[in-house]
């Protein structure tokens, strides 16, 4: 089975921070284009998480396990190339 990316008007996508212990996740992909990340989240793992967010927008009709799969191969594709993401210095005290 091919999969495409949805033919509907992808919203702008922007990413907050807030903790998402309670719901028991890292992210959250909501349907207006806003995704939320755990602040706990570091390196590689937040790197897959922000992919793995990013697809359910773009890739609504996936599987959970396809969104995976893909987020994974992404990550680490994005991560051999060295992306490391620097802190902003916002966040020094």
């Amino acid at each position: 089975m091919k999969s495409k990316l949805h033919d509907r008007t992808t919203p702008k996508i922007k990413i907050k921070y807030r903790k998402l212990g309670k719901e028991r996740v890292w992210g959250i992909a909501h349907s207006d284009g806003l995704i939320e990340i755990d602040p706990s989240l570091k390196g590689k793992k937040h790197l897959e998480i922000i992919i793995h967010e990013i697809l359910h927008l773009l890739w609504f009709e996936a599987t959970e396990e396809e969104i995976v799969e893909k987020s994974i191969i992404l990550t680490k594709l994005i991560w051999k190339e060295n992306y490391r993401r620097v802190e902003s210095h916002e966040d020094f005290p």
